[in-house]
């Protein structure tokens, strides 16, 4: 971890840190109300600072870039209603191109006439997306007792329909391997010299102080019940760690912090200090979070940071592991996306979709590099936390990674939902698009193919 003591001889302090957020304004929505803007309409109203980052970065223009933006919205409806019909059978998702073209791989191929007539490519494979998580959760409880050596990262590739480890020894992919009984032909081994480190050493956006020694840069803003704070990188501080606002006035207190294993922490703020819907928009004006929509891989996703400002890429592999020194963190996603010192803590976004904060990476944004996000909701979900939108805040979000809350409501896993169905779920409503078996997991707020917010 990159760190520089606060020293009051500087005219500019830079200690530990994190990006400012930032993002945009699109939605995800498999089949939006009449009254509810579509994906092409919200991507219409992106942030100007992004647009200009996605041509600069992606090669797009204005109107591409807000194509895009709408093609990966619907993109992520279709998935999510395709995952539950598939089942066991479904082996991951990914878009590609500048029309975010949607592939749906399945291991069975009498499943490929559903698949197109939902508007994807049909991609049949050997190895469910269950059973490569399956693989890559053996690996991560081994190195979670202890940090592989020689083993920057490891993360499920569902281009490849493989679990990638990268290694610098071939030997140590083995032996790791080996440790965590997981067979070789469900992964591929890559060679890789680079070390991850996390980006801590910024000037943020919006400031705040660890007992007035280091900086970290605000995520998102969030509640838990009536009090209010806001999320970051877990390397940011531990409970009990005083924080001070930009203005160095008294703003609260670290209530939850996790890292290595996870990247994500919370802060409990004083009534001083009112959570709103937005994050920094460096010179562009504040921009608009509406909910956190998981986007699928090879879908674009930007990000803000106070030391290098816009930039985007697109989203490689989620629920991927990476070894810094400290240790491993598991369960976050890779991405093209370069970053810096400095530019973490801050939030990753996409559309207007909060993505995660910003963890560690490796390169620069001179020559290109990649950068790891930790993924907001298991943060939300672990510390019972909602995320502050534009609208009410959302309900918090159950994950693959971390073990659910319940928020109450009518709605239940394990309930077969006819189409018109209506559900209470946190102190909202929904409506059931399409009959299914409700699964852990697949909460209203999380699925919208299934249901549409009232």
């Amino acid at each position: 971890m990159l760190r520089r003591r606060a020293l009051a001889a500087c005219t500019a302090t830079v200690a530990i840190g994190a990006l400012a957020v930032a993002g945009l304004t699109g939605t995800a929505s498999a089949d939006p109300a009449p009254h509810t803007p579509t994906p092409a309409a919200q991507a219409a109203q992106l942030s100007p600072g992004l647009l200009k980052a996605m041509q600069r970065d992606l090669g797009l223009t204005a109107t591409e870039a807000r194509s895009r933006i709408g093609n990966e919205s619907r993109a992520a409806a279709v998935t999510a209603g395709l995952r539950y019909s598939l089942g066991d059978r479904f082996a991951g998702a990914r878009v590609s191109g500048d029309a975010a073209d949607l592939t749906v791989a399945t291991t069975d191929a009498s499943d490929a006439a559903r698949i197109a007539k939902a508007g994807a490519r049909a991609e049949v494979v050997d190895h469910s997306l269950a059973e490569l998580d399956s693989a890559k959760a053996a690996l991560d409880r081994v190195a979670l007792r202890t940090a592989p050596k020689d083993i920057p990262a490891w993360y499920v590739d569902v281009r490849t329909n493989r679990v990638v480890v990268q290694a610098g020894k071939a030997s140590a992919a083995d032996a790791f391997l080996a440790k965590a009984g997981v067979s070789r032909e469900l992964v591929a081994v890559t060679q890789s010299a680079g070390q991850p480190r996390t980006f801590t050493d910024l000037r943020g956006g919006d400031a705040y102080y660890m007992n007035g020694s280091g900086r970290c840069s605000i995520g998102f803003p969030v509640k838990r019940g009536t009090q209010g704070g806001f999320v970051s990188a877990g390397h940011c501080g531990t409970p009990g760690v005083s924080t001070s606002g930009y203005n160095q006035q008294a703003q609260g207190s670290f209530q939850g912090s996790t890292f290595p294993g996870r990247d994500y922490s919370w802060v409990a703020t004083n009534t001083n200090w009112t959570p709103r819907p937005l994050v920094n928009g460096y010179g562009t004006g504040d921009v608009t979070v509406t909910g956190s929509t998981e986007a699928i891989e090879g879908s674009s996703v930007c990000r803000s940071g106070s030391t290098t400002g816009w930039h985007c890429g697109t989203v490689q592999q989620r629920n991927s592991s990476v070894t810094y020194q400290e240790g491993t963190v598991s369960g976050v996603t890779r991405t093209n996306v370069c970053a810096e010192p400095g530019d973490s803590g801050g939030s990753f976004i996409s559309g207007s979709q909060a993505q995660g904060v910003t963890s560690g990476g490796t390169g620069n944004c001179s020559q290109g590099g990649t950068t790891y996000f930790q993924p907001l909701n298991p943060a939300l979900q672990v510390y019972g936390l909602t995320l502050v939108t534009s609208g009410t805040p959302t309900d918090p979000p159950t994950g693959p990674t971390d073990p659910p809350t319940n928020p109450g409501g009518t709605w239940a896993a394990g309930t077969n939902y006819a189409a018109g169905a209506v559900v209470t779920y946190g102190s909202a409503s929904y409506r059931c698009l399409q009959a299914h078996l409700a699964q852990p997991g697949w909460t209203p707020p999380n699925v919208p193919a299934l249901w549409q917010a009232l």
